[in-house]
Formats: C-alpha cells, structure tokens, sequence
C-alpha cells in the first residue's frame, strides 16, 4: 500500500531532506503512524506541513509520528508539530511523538515543548493510548520527570528501564510504578 493510496497526492510532492511513510492502524478510526526519516528545518517545514495537513484534511486526527529516523528538528520543525496539535485536538484528535531521539527530545525540551506532546517508546504503547482514550494521559506515569538522586539535575523517562544521568553519569534504573533507583 503506498501513501497516496492512504491519503490521496499525498506524494505529489516530495523533499529529499525528509522522507514520510505512512502507515495506517486500521483498529482506530483515523490513526495514521508517520514515519520520518531525515530532518526538518525551515527549508523542508512548509513541505513537511502540507503533506501532514493533507493527512489532517482526509481525516486522520490521531497521529502517531514515528521518530526513530529523525536526526534533527529546527524551532521552526517543533512550530510544525504544535500547530498539528493544536489542529487535531479540537477534533478529538492527539499526537503522539514515537522512539524521539535524544538529540531531538533536548531541542523540545530546550525549547520549553517536551511537555505538551505525549511521547512513547514503542508503537504498541501509541496505539494502546488512542486504543483507551486520551482521558488515561493524566494518570499515566511515563514520560516521568524526576530530579537525579545524586546531582538533582532534572531528567526524563519515557519508559521504565536502565539509564545514564546526563549530568553526573550514575547509572539509575526506574521501575513500571515510576521508583527511581541507583543502578
């Protein structure tokens, strides 16, 4: 199945900075995974926004963009993905950030973004999200934001696991319930 066969033209026009495949998720009504391999800056984010805004247009308001080749978002790129929230959500629609790099997830959170945009580390937990609705977000408990033990420097988790402090390099380890602990 190829893109335009989800979102009709969607491939009328394309950008070699920024490759987007789509994927539709058949069990929910108008969920579409985008993955995008590449990077977004100001030259390719008016091509990046007219492709998604096609994707909004034939009705697919939970997004689930797959990060995972993204090596590089611009301020300009972070503006793209909040007027996709900010166009889906009137319509009872989310998006969610899938597998985001750290290197990218520092431009969001510099930026003062990382908070409005649900993340998640696997595509199973994306669609369990749009599965149960979005009335569970509140009372989920990752993405965690915590202060490291050692050096307080604030981190975040996105899913339970093993992981290094970017401020003193202590290993730590954060459970499903959300417990911080030393390595």
């Amino acid at each position: 199945m190829t893109n335009n066969d989800i979102v009709l033209g969607f491939d009328d026009e394309k950008d070699e900075s920024l490759k987007i495949k789509l994927q539709k998720v058949d069990e929910i009504e108008g969920c579409l995974v985008l993955h995008l391999t590449g990077y977004i800056d100001t030259y390719n984010s008016n091509y990046f926004q007219k492709r998604i805004a096609k994707a909004i247009e034939a009705g697919y308001i939970k997004l689930i963009f797959h990060c995972g080749g993204l090596n590089y978002v611009s301020s300009t790129g972070i503006g793209s993905f909040t007027a996709f929230l900010k166009s889906v959500k009137p319509k009872g629609g989310d998006l969610i950030l899938l597998e985001i790099q750290s290197k990218v997830y520092e431009v969001f959170q510099l930026l003062g973004f990382s908070q409005f945009f649900t993340i998640k580390g696997t595509l199973e937990d994306s669609i369990s999200f749009f599965r149960s609705g979005a009335e569970k977000t509140h009372a989920a408990i990752f993405p965690k934001i915590f202060s490291c033990p050692i050096c307080s420097k604030k981190l975040k988790a996105i899913k339970p696991g093993r992981f290094k402090c970017s401020g003193c390099n202590t290993i730590l380890a954060i459970d499903n319930t959300g417990q911080v602990f030393l390595g």
